[in-house]
C-alpha cells in the first residue's frame, strides 16, 4: 500500500459509517426534535463518537494482540471467515436484535446505544483488513513492538472517529435544519444490505 493508502480507506470507511443512519445521526435528529433543541442534536454526536470510537478501538487492540502470537496469513484468513460469517448472521438476524434506547435516554446511554450498534454492525471488523498491514508492519529486524504498534492503532481509530463525526454532524444538521425525517420515507439507500456486500467481499479478498 502507498503510504496515505490505509489512512484514507479508513477515512473513507468513517465517513460511510456517518453517512449511515443506524450509526447514529438519525438518533441525533430524533433526539433533537423530541425535545426541540438543535443542541441536543450537536451533543448528541459527542457520546455517539465515543461509543463508535471504543468500539472500533477493541477491534483494533485485539488485532495488536494477535499479532504477536498468530502468523499475520492466518490473522488474515481468520479475520476472512469472521466477517463473511457476520454478514451472514447480520443479514439473516441482526433485525431481531436491534439495540432499543428511548428518547428519554442521557448521554451515557447514548453512548452505550453506540457502541453495541457500532459492534453489532460488525464496523471494527471492516478495519481488519486495513490494521493488519497499518498495525503489525514489522520493523526490519521483523519484530513487532507494542510501543511502536499501538500508537499507530491509536491513531487509526482517531482518523476514522474523526471522519464518521464530521459526515455524522453535516448529516444531522441536515436534515435537522432542512430536510427533516421524512426523507427516509420518501426512499433512502439500504445501508444495512450494501454494508453486508462489502463485509462479504472483504472477507473474500481476505482470505483468498
Amino acid at each position: 500500500m502507498a503510504p496515505l493508502t490505509p489512512w484514507l480507506v479508513l477515512a473513507g470507511l468513517g465517513a460511510f459509517h456517518g453517512l449511515n443512519p443506524a450509526m447514529g445521526w438519525l438518533f441525533a435528529v430524533a433526539l433533537g426534535l423530541h425535545r426541540g433543541s438543535r443542541k441536543v442534536v450537536l451533543l448528541s454526536l459527542i457520546p455517539i463518537a465515543i461509543g463508535h470510537a471504543i468500539s472500533i478501538a477493541v477491534v483494533a487492540a485485539a488485532v495488536v494482540a494477535l499479532g504477536f502470537v498468530v502468523d499475520e496469513r492466518l490473522l488474515q484468513i481468520t479475520a476472512g471467515v469472521l466477517l463473511v460469517g457476520w454478514a451472514i448472521y447480520y443479514l439473516a438476524y441482526g433485525h431481531r436484535h436491534r439495540v432499543r434506547i428511548g428518547m428519554t435516554t442521557g448521554m451515557v446511554g447514548l453512548g452505550v446505544w453506540s457502541f453495541l450498534m457500532a459492534t453489532a454492525h460488525g464496523a471494527g471488523l471492516m478495519l481488519v483488513p486495513v490494521l493488519i498491514p497499518l498495525c503489525l508492519a514489522a520493523s526490519p529486524a521483523r519484530e513487532l513492538t507494542a510501543t511502536g504498534s499501538l500508537p499507530i492503532a491509536l491513531a487509526a481509530v482517531g482518523v476514522h472517529t474523526a471522519a464518521m463525526l464530521a459526515v455524522t454532524l453535516a448529516m444531522a444538521l441536515l436534515v435537522y435544519e432542512w430536510l427533516g425525517l421524512s426523507i427516509l420515507r420518501r426512499g433512502w439507500i439500504n445501508f444495512d444490505l450494501i454494508w453486508a456486500a462489502a463485509l462479504v467481499a472483504t472477507g473474500i479478498v481476505l482470505i483468498v
